[in-house]
């Protein structure tokens, strides 16, 4: 599955999902930070089903950055349902990203 591309447009209705939740990436391509949590997002959408994986470009979509108060990238936001059940800042390997999508699944954050 790829990672879908999220805009002030088509936000509202990806992350209301009913069926799965919705991992959001906010992130910048001059941020050394997001470049090395893009490969590791995009290898968990390939790989796992379970999840809507999108990203969000806070300098094209800066309104969306302010919504969700995203004051540093990158930034994970898990939406169930459409409501926040997540919210992690920083870059991290694809085992505590893993270990993160399943403690979700798990319903420990919800």
């Amino acid at each position: 599955m790829s990672v879908i591309e999220l805009t002030s447009k088509n936000f509202d209705e990806v992350i209301n999902n009913d069926s799965k939740p919705v991992l959001v990436d906010f992130w910048a391509g001059w941020c050394g930070p997001c470049m090395m949590l893009k490969p590791v997002v995009h290898e968990a959408a390939d790989e796992r089903d379970d999840f809507v994986f999108c990203s969000v470009d806070v300098d094209e979509q800066g309104e969306l950055a302010e919504r969700f108060s995203v004051m540093s990238i990158p930034t994970l936001i898990i939406f169930k349902n459409g409501q926040i059940i997540e919210k992690t800042q920083g870059a991290m390997s694809r085992d505590k990203l893993d270990m993160l999508l399943d403690s979700c699944i798990a319903g420990k954050n919800n």
